[in-house]
């Protein structure tokens, strides 16, 4: 690309600086508007390039020299910043092999072009068959690295968002086109610029001096675009809560990736949950997301889970969360409390559809039977024996949806029933049950009990169980010890205790190591 100073072209090399400073302002507004990319240090590193042949005047043999070891570095930045497109950093191997294999290229293959050119003031002998082959050498491999380029494009670009997409399809397209302008209109300047070296001169500076514009709209667009800094996020915290915008969407804006997302941890979950408190599943950084958990205090209170190719820096999510994490805590509570509602709605849903069924595929059925034996005036002590069957079916159902002995005679009696009906021998203690608690208390804490005993019995094939109940002043703290299997897991059982008891303003918490046995303890208030 690089033109004889002086001569009938002079007012064409002047323009060459004119390149340069185009990419140096633009690198520089890009640099401004987003501090962690490196997309605005790359864009002035290639100005630079650019502007260092011009350091002295035109018709010195410095700057033409310099002009010649340098002029093609600039093909080897638009690799760079193609393949580090928009936070600036390279992410895998291949990608930063093919970068150094570009600056390769543009460098150690430059020397046959300045040492044996007869034009160049570095010559040290007049060798035009040595400058041929090395500017041969010098276009293959140029060629395969751009291949190569294009390869890693397209890869990137499938597994690319829509939207993404969308950006990086016409920006990889005139970043090749870039890369190729320069080799192969040199190689046709005489079959289709009839050898005239103007023409050829001006669209190579054209076609990179559009780059940089290219590169920072493409940067603008797309979910690309950071609009504000970390630091915004404190002013976001600090402004009027009916006016500022959600959590999320602060944090998109901020980081500037709109596939951002907001998890929470919850009671009774494993998994991260949504705002909906829905269990996700987060991709993990194989498929281009990452995620940082966000802590409040030591405790993990959720995680931000992100587009690992629009930010590539954790430290940078972490302290996101780290501004955020009192909102976030606050925000988890909220669902934290909406999944329980629904979860308590869908058990009590579940509970009605298991009295429906028993009503209907048991009771019902027998007494459409016994109506039948009526009907046929059967034998009475088959009657008989068919209602009292029918009676006791009934005491069950109905003991199963509130005990008789909850209702009319209080906690200790109901569970003193309870382990009278099980197949095994427990070990029960109670103390300060003389009076009667709340009704919602009584019932939260026997349902509590009876889910960890059924728990035990069916799952962790104890040889020993112990319950206990103990009122003291305004606590009812309740126990259940197995010597089991233990390894007990949060399920649809364990998640319904922690809401009828948190529900209450109570407490839950379960130990359970595989080989050890499993411990339920739970406080609920019990103030008069």
């Amino acid at each position: 690309m690089i033109l004889h100073r002086g001569g009938p072209y002079a007012w064409l090399t002047a323009c060459f600086p004119v390149v340069g400073l185009v990419y140096v302002m633009t690198g520089l507004v890009a640099w401004a508007r987003r501090p962690g990319s490196r997309l605005g240090l790359l864009l002035v590193v290639a100005g630079g390039f650019a502007l260092l042949p011009e350091v002295a005047a035109v018709d010195a043999p410095v700057p033409v020299a310099v002009g010649m070891i340098v002029g093609t570095v600039i093909l080897a930045v638009i690799v760079q910043l193609l393949l580090s497109f928009p936070t600036g950093r390279l992410h895998t191997t291949a990608e930063r092999v093919v970068v150094l294999a570009g600056y390769f290229v543009c460098l150690p293959l430059q020397v046959p072009r300045y040492l044996f050119a007869a034009d160049s003031p570095l010559n040290v002998a007049n060798r035009p068959d040595l400058d041929a082959a090395g500017l041969h050498v010098q276009r293959i491999a140029g060629a395969i690295v751009v291949l190569a380029t294009a390869a890693l494009l397209i890869e990137r670009m499938r597994r690319a968002r829509p939207e993404q997409r969308r950006v990086l399809v016409p920006l990889s397209v005139y970043g090749i086109f870039a890369l190729l302008v320069v080799p192969v209109s040199s190689a046709l300047e005489h079959s289709v610029f009839d050898g005239d070296p103007v023409q050829r001169t001006i669209l190579q500076l054209v076609s990179l001096g559009l780059v940089p514009l290219v590169f920072v709209v493409a940067a603008s667009r797309g979910g690309f675009d950071r609009t504000s800094d970390l630091a915004e996020l404190g002013v976001w915290l600090g402004s009027d809560e009916g006016g500022r915008p959600e959590l999320r969407t602060a944090l998109a804006t901020t980081l500037g990736d709109p596939s951002v997302q907001v998890l929470f941890r919850v009671q009774g979950e494993e998994a991260l949950v949504d705002d909906r408190g829905i269990p996700v599943v987060v991709a993990a950084r194989a498929n281009g997301r990452g995620t940082v958990d966000v802590e409040l205090g030591g405790r993990a209170v959720g995680a931000i889970a992100y587009d690992a190719m629009l930010v590539d820096r954790p430290e940078e999510i972490r302290e996101a969360g780290r501004i955020v994490a009192i909102a976030l805590d606050r925000q988890r509570l909220t669902v934290e409390l909406r999944a329980s509602r629904a979860r308590i709605a869908a058990t009590a849903d579940g509970e009605r559809r298991r009295i429906a069924r028993d009503l209907h595929d048991g009771l019902q059925a027998r007494l459409v039977l016994l109506a039948v034996q009526a009907a046929g005036r059967g034998d009475q002590a088959t009657l008989r024996a068919g209602i009292q069957s029918a009676i006791e079916e009934l005491r069950e159902l109905v003991n199963g949806v509130m005990p008789a002995q909850l209702t009319e005679r209080g906690l200790a009696a109901a569970i003193e029933d309870l382990r009278d009906r099980l197949p095994m021998p427990i070990e029960l203690h109670v103390a300060g049950l003389e009076q009667r608690l709340r009704l919602d208390v009584e019932s939260a804490a026997y349902f509590v009990l009876s889910e960890a005993i059924s728990n035990a019995l069916k799952h962790a094939g104890p040889a020993a169980l112990t319950v206990s109940l103990e009122r003291t002043r305004d606590q009812l703290v309740l126990a259940v010890a197995d010597d089991g299997a233990g390894g007990a897991r949060a399920g649809g059982g364990i998640r319904g205790m922690v809401d009828r008891v948190e529900a209450l303003g109570g407490e839950l918490h379960v130990d359970s190591v595989p080989g050890s046995g499993t411990r339920v303890r739970a406080v609920i208030p019990c103030a008069s």
